[in-house]
């Protein structure tokens, strides 16, 4: 786990803020005060680029439609594959399992 090495109070307060959201307008009031407009973008991308992946997209596909560069792509695959399941987790609590979209 490459986050376990930034631990600490800030982390924690950080991630102790976010889960003390509401609902989806909060979330937007915070990650616009929180976050630059770019900053936002690249979290919604990678977010979705690994729930293309997991639905077997192509990396063409996925480049096409989310503007993603293939090393955004490989970043988020090599999570998928080999992180701690964090985009898989939250996708399957979103999404329901992804599995049933590409059907």
């Amino acid at each position: 786990m490459q986050i376990n090495k930034l631990r600490g109070k800030e982390l924690d307060q950080l991630f102790n803020a976010i889960l003390s959201l509401n609902d989806l307008e909060e979330c937007y009031q915070f990650f616009d005060d929180l976050c630059t407009i770019n900053e936002i973008q690249s979290l919604a991308q990678r977010l979705e680029v690994a729930r293309m992946l997991q639905l077997g997209y192509t990396y063409h596909k996925i480049e096409t439609e989310t503007g993603a560069s293939t090393a955004t792509i490989s970043r988020v695959k090599r999570c998928l594959n080999y992180g701690n399941d964090g985009y898989k987790m939250t996708l399957d609590r979103v999404h329901g399992e992804t599995k049933e979209e590409k059907e």
